[in-house]
């Protein structure tokens, strides 16, 4: 009986017998994987990925602790991802093995591919806020304020949804003299984001032909609730660009309130439903009505308080000015004039009369000591004519001079006959 090293032995050499080229050998081993593993998931990390080849294929590794393989997604498959492939991200990829032949090398070729431990589109939603925020499309100093009772709205969602419905229904509740311009558009499927983001354009070129004062002065952009699928559309770069773009101020109104897309993000506005967007686009009638009463009341008041201080400023002013009045002072300047007069007379009468009494004292006494008094008692006064010298002495006198003797009444013109010493 043949032992185990013989058969061993004998299964060689009838192998032997056929010699390989490396083209079969490659074409053999094809054949047994391919028709071994006809489909399989495979989990890994990707690496070394070649991304945006002129072909469009996408080329990376998908590998692990000890293990890596070769990875080729076709343009076709690739084309509908919505997330972008890093390396480093852990996948599951499903696909079938194969073997390129030009190398030897087998290689798994990939018909879809999911993130590991999120949904391909919750990544790719992620990946894109990344891109847009970086690109300032977020930030706060962009967005506009809504302006405040529009005259004319812009409404950007489809003609048959819910969301249209519940947008009309509200603006008629509120304020119906509003002009609408609806331009419908579908809001989810293939092709969506694209008419979104033209029918935005389309309304702020329209808007750029108008009258400034018959333009459309905000947009409402949106749709109802629904999964992460339903709201993609308002997920893609085409609407976030189209919104960041749009020259009239944009409200976002997609979906529920838990639903935050990247339309919400870029617009200048974010409201939970199309009906509350509705409700910020316009106030109620109603509520502008008792805004405006109450406004025209505090009006009254303040209208009514200004008046009674300005009266009252008035009135002081008018007594400062009274008291200013050039003609109050020289009425007052008068009265004092006039008491400074009466002053200055009294003052003089009273300085004319001590006058007069001294004079009176100093003329008693003159009269007491005047050569007159002396004269009537009987004297006389001597004067020589030649010069009027009086005289004192005789010996100022000559024999034959004229003199004048002074009486008590009259003069005696005499010429000296004898002078005697006395």
């Amino acid at each position: 009986m043949p032992n185990k090293a013989s058969v061993a032995l004998e299964a060689n050499q009838k192998r032997s017998q056929h010699i390989y080229t490396v083209s079969e050998l490659t074409q053999d081993i094809k054949l047994i994987l391919e028709s071994s593993f006809e489909r399989v998931w495979v989990e890994g990390e990707v690496s070394n990925f070649s991304a945006y080849h002129p072909s469009g294929h996408f080329y990376f590794n998908l590998k692990d602790d000890a293990a890596i393989v070769s990875a080729v997604m076709f343009s076709r498959a690739n084309r509908n991802l919505k997330f972008k492939i890093e390396n480093g991200l852990k996948v599951i990829c499903f696909g079938k093995i194969s073997v390129y032949e030009s190398r030897g090398q087998y290689q798994i070729v990939v018909e879809e591919l999911e993130p590991k431990g999120i949904g391909s589109l919750q990544l790719a939603l992620e990946q894109l806020k990344k891109k847009l925020e970086k690109e300032g499309l977020f930030a706060v100093q962009h967005k506009r304020p809504i302006p405040y009772l529009p005259s004319k709205v812009g409404i950007v969602t489809s003609a048959q949804g819910a969301a249209i419905k519940d947008i009309l229904k509200v603006l008629e509740r509120r304020f119906k003299d509003v002009q609408i311009i609806i331009n419908p558009v579908r809001v989810q499927g293939e092709g969506a984001a694209g008419e979104i983001a033209q029918a935005i354009k389309d309304l702020n070129l329209f808007n750029e032909e108008l009258p400034h004062q018959e333009r459309i002065e905000v947009m409402i952009v949106g749709r109802g609730g629904g999964s992460i699928e339903d709201l993609w559309a308002f997920n893609e770069e085409p609407v976030a660009y189209a919104i960041y773009n749009s020259r009239i101020p944009v409200i976002s109104a997609v979906g529920h309130e838990r639903d935050v897309t990247i339309a919400d993000l870029v617009a200048d506005y974010r409201a939970a439903t199309p009906s509350v967007a509705a409700e910020l686009v316009l106030p109620k009638k109603e509520d502008l009505r008792q805004e405006l009463e109450e406004i025209l009341t505090r009006l009254n008041y303040n209208i009514k308080h200004d008046l009674e201080l300005a009266a009252n400023q008035l009135t002081s002013v008018h007594k400062k000015l009274e008291l200013l009045n050039p003609i109050l002072k020289v009425r007052q300047f008068q009265e004092r004039i006039g008491d400074l007069g009466k002053q200055i007379e009294n003052a003089l009468k009273n300085f004319i009369k001590l006058k007069l009494a001294h004079f009176q004292k100093v003329i008693e006494k003159l009269e007491t000591l005047s050569p007159l008094n002396i004269l009537a008692r009987g004297y006389s006064i001597t004067f020589k004519l030649s010069n009027g010298e009086i005289v004192k002495e005789t010996k100022s006198l000559v024999k034959g001079e004229a003199i004048k003797t002074k009486v008590h009444r009259g003069e005696i013109i005499s010429l000296v006959h004898e002078v005697r010493e006395g």
